[in-house]
């Protein structure tokens, strides 16, 4: 059994007929009958197809030919109201297919283009979410700790780039953000990985229980910063080529502020 879609009836159509001819055991997706009543296409089994060249007076044809435009023309108009067809509301970003109605088991990429849902894109949008999560929950912790309100007001800077890629990767807009913690893109590759000169402090101290909860939390959301990143390397990978190297980068100086707020809490510079 073989199933028409819709892609097959655009085809057709883009041939320049209105009269489809199925053999017999094929069937039709939900999607093209979906485009047959939105084009007015008229669908006829091999079987009619053939009684109709059998008439007296019919010219031969293949039964897999299908009528011209014009003979469909033909065709007596009903004055009887007709039914308003739906509005396509949604269109398949892979198949083309269109939908009235978004299934359970997609969502938008942009517009209304739709997609699975655990498309690269996708998951990649999901995880922001779950790392933007990671820092409102980090940043609640500290206030009812009365922690330090220098390194609340540091994670509301991560909070904000984060928030501003989200922007940027759901309407497909250029990520745009000259400073994180106040430091320039060279600026915080220099403090990242110079420490010593800036804060006195070794390179990348490793978490140790000793450190206390509040290095641990810091480290904890590196890490899920760097997972984000090599997650949005799989969403914007097209064969040897990225798209969106601006989130990247982003993504890479996000890694190297939250490396920075490590050794600031080190060296004290929260304590104030």
């Amino acid at each position: 059994m073989k199933v028409i879609t819709e892609r097959t009836l655009r085809e057709a159509e883009a041939g320049g007929t209105k009269v489809f001819v199925m053999e017999k055991g094929q069937i039709l997706s939900p999607a093209a009958r979906e485009y047959l009543t939105d084009h007015h296409m008229r669908v006829e089994q091999r079987q009619d197809a053939n009684q109709r060249e059998k008439l007296p007076g019919a010219k031969h044809k293949s039964p897999l030919q299908e009528a011209p435009l014009a003979a469909v023309k033909e065709k007596k108009v009903s004055n009887k109201p007709q039914p308003k067809l739906p509005e396509r509301c949604y269109i398949d970003h892979e198949t083309g297919a269109f939908y009235t109605q978004k299934p359970e088991y997609m969502t938008q990429l942009f517009g209304k283009t739709l997609v699975m849902k655990n498309h690269p894109r996708i998951v990649f949008r999901g995880k922001l979410d779950d790392v933007q999560a990671t820092v409102v929950l980090i940043q609640a912790q500290l206030e009812g700790e009365n922690g330090s309100k220098a390194l609340i007001s540091d994670l509301t800077d991560i909070l904000v780039t984060l928030r501003l890629m989200m922007r940027a990767e759901v309407l497909d807009e250029a990520f745009e953000k000259e400073t994180i913690l106040g430091l320039n893109h060279e600026q915080l590759r220099e403090h990242s990985h110079y420490p010593m000169k800036y804060y006195n402090i070794k390179q990348m101290v490793l978490p140790d229980k000793s450190l206390g909860v509040t290095y641990a939390r810091l480290n904890k959301l590196r890490t899920e910063i760097r997972e984000t990143e090599l997650i949005a390397i799989s969403a914007y990978k097209e064969g040897r080529n990225i798209s969106h190297e601006d989130i990247i980068e982003g993504l890479n100086r996000l890694s190297s502020a939250l490396h920075i707020m490590m050794c600031r809490y080190l060296a004290h510079d929260y304590d104030h």
